[in-house]
């Protein structure tokens, strides 16, 4: 085989290795904007160990934590693992290319899709309690290195899973990381029921796309909110009647250091907001939000969520640091639940239900892999709906996603 596979194409013996491969490499020295720290380098493949899979990378999916592996912020990756560089990438479709001799239940040709939480697998969180519970627990491409964006991935062979027969390679790759971390929110730690009414923010984006189509298969109303009309669509597309457009209520982001009156207009359009949700449900408040936005969403979120409410967060991509009025918390006895993606069992669960087509990705736009920074700089900038693609040994121009005519088959 030759030194690096070209681009875009699967070659004819499973398993046979190249010596090199290419991949978006970030290195310590150059950490910043992604258009800058992401450059694509010739790297060797990566050791494979007895309980590891090598996966040849068929198309990959961009999430926040790829911006923040870039960024070196909040913290840099480069202090989570011992790697000299870092390949980011949590989301990934593609083909088992090697297997370590401990691994049984995969094989050197397998489709699969590969879910990002790793752990020890032998401790005893990991064997009774949670894996997510387990002290070596990290997050593939983000916490380690050799992730999805690269045309070879190592990953612990329980992270794959078997690829929906229904999905093309590119949708494939776009929904494990927020889908499953969606599905643990609402499903397991915030327990949303029938009939329950659920605040859901950026639900145009990678998370809440899932976050809306979980509410209605469970039979949860969901109430969208979206920074723009022109979201509106994609949402009824997926089921969702109820919307709220963030930018009808321009003074309700909390920011540091506001002045007194920011704060009375903030207290005012929060008022406005919670009449908007009234007006949506005859009356009812909201039974769960569903929060990844954090510091300009969280103090809203905190007084919106009704007596005895939930708020569910996994992230806080406007930063970490919240504050709110705890009065509306202990006085109404909310609660505050911390989430943190899936365990291995959760995200077999929840791929069942892509397999069965009541979950379905939302694709939003597809880059070569050779765009991979030029995708993350999009991302930083919040221009995108749903979920970005990279294609790497896929085709660049397989079709992503068609909501009329569902996905294309692989």
């Amino acid at each position: 085989m030759s030194e690096v596979l070209p681009l875009g194409e699967v070659p004819p013996e499973p398993g046979v290795l190249p010596r090199k491969m290419l991949a978006s490499v970030i290195r310590p020295g150059r950490e910043g904007d992604p258009l800058a720290a992401m450059q694509i380098e010739e790297v060797d493949l990566p050791p494979v160990g007895p309980n590891d899979a090598l996966v040849l990378v068929m198309a990959a999916g961009v999430n926040f934590n790829g911006v923040w592996a870039a960024r070196g912020k909040p913290v840099s990756v480069f202090k989570m693992h011992g790697e000299p560089f870092h390949i980011a990438g949590s989301d990934a479709s593609g083909i088992v290319w090697k297997v370590g001799e401990q691994v049984k239940r995969w094989r050197v040709g397998d489709h699969v899709v590969i879910h990002c939480n790793q752990s020890c697998g032998q401790c005893p969180e990991c064997n009774g309690l949670d894996p997510m519970a387990c002290s070596e627990q990290k997050i593939w491409g983000y916490e380690t290195s050799w992730g999805s964006f690269a045309q070879f991935t190592k990953v612990q062979a329980q992270q794959l899973l078997k690829k929906p027969k229904n999905l093309g390679w590119l949708p494939a790759a776009s929904y494990g990381l927020t889908y499953f971390t969606a599905y643990r929110m609402l499903v397991h730690q915030a327990e949303v029921t029938a009939g329950d009414n659920v605040l859901i923010w950026g639900a145009a984006g990678g998370l809440g796309v899932f976050a809306v189509q979980i509410c209605k298969m469970l039979g949860a109303n969901p109430i969208a909110v979206i920074g723009g009309k022109d979201k509106v669509p994609l949402l009824q597309s997926l089921g969702a009647s109820l919307w709220i457009d963030r930018k009808d209520f321009p003074n309700l982001a909390y920011h540091p250091s506001e002045t007194p009156e920011q704060s009375r207009l903030r207290s005012e359009d929060c008022k406005r907001f919670g009449k908007r949700i009234r007006e949506l449900t005859a009356g009812r408040d909201v039974d769960v939000v569903f929060e990844h936005v954090g510091q300009e969403t969280f103090p809203t979120s905190v007084f919106v969520a009704k007596k005895f409410g939930k708020i569910v967060i996994c992230g806080a991509t406007t930063g970490f640091n919240l504050e709110f009025d705890v009065r509306h918390l202990w006085m109404r006895q909310k609660q505050i639940l911390g989430s943190h993606f899936a365990n291995a069992y959760q995200a077999e669960r929840a791929n069942q239900l892509v397999h069965e087509g009541k979950i379905r990705p939302v694709l939003d736009q597809v880059f070569p892999f050779l765009e991979v920074a030029r995708a993350h700089a999009l991302m930083a900038a919040n221009q995108h709906k749903g979920k970005i693609g990279i294609a790497v040994q896929c085709a660049a121009d397989e079709k992503p996603f068609s909501q009329a005519a569902g996905e294309k088959a692989a």
